[in-house]
């Protein structure tokens, strides 16, 4: 049986949106502001966990996101992202941008529980914010890894957005992620 594993990269201040600065955000970029050897140290992490997952779990935007970049990059990362199998949530697209993915567009509540059920190891949920908000609203999210950039962005969207629902957490492991990120893993408690 899988379970659904949101890892995201986020700010001090928990935010997941425009790591990158493509979205033109004032507090956008904080992904770029480490250090060589702090993102190779985090590409090992990720790689890693590409190495055992079963499948992605992708909003139809994080698909797009990655299916331009990812399609055609190069390497065993690559190799491995692009032979994972893809589930793309979305209710307008009708083919998933990144190989190998298939699209679903039923309720999440029926169809997550389909996902682990049928695929063994880690459902990664790579971005998708607004997947993750109603994958953690429906407490159908079993563990969250972040990934904590030393900054604090301020504004933008947050993984734990305002007015959700409490998340029971219990945190399962801490490290360093080279000389400046944290990596922190919680398992979601659910209720009795």
């Amino acid at each position: 049986m899988g379970k659904i594993v949101v890892s995201q990269n986020v700010t001090l201040d928990g935010v997941v949106q425009d790591p990158t600065g493509e979205e033109g955000l004032a507090s956008g970029g904080w992904f770029n502001d480490v250090s060589d050897s702090d993102r190779g140290a985090w590409a090992a992490i990720e790689y890693d966990e590409a190495l055992r997952a079963g499948a992605l779990l992708l909003g139809r935007r994080t698909d797009e996101w990655f299916g331009s970049r990812w399609n055609e990059r190069t390497g065993e990362w690559a190799d491995r992202l692009r032979a994972l199998p893809k589930f793309v949530v979305s209710s307008g697209a009708s083919a998933a941008s990144w190989r190998n993915g298939t699209v679903i567009s039923g309720e999440l509540s029926t169809e997550v529980p389909a996902l682990t059920a049928a695929i063994e190891g880690d459902i990664v949920v790579y971005g998708s914010a607004q997947l993750v908000h109603e994958l953690l609203r429906l407490r159908l999210v079993d563990e969250i890894r972040l990934t904590v950039y030393p900054c604090v962005a301020g504004a933008g969207e947050r993984l734990f957005p305002q007015g959700n629902a409490a998340t029971p957490l219990r945190l399962v492991d801490t490290r360093a992620i080279g000389d400046a990120l944290g990596y922190l893993t919680y398992e979601c408690v659910r209720p009795a």
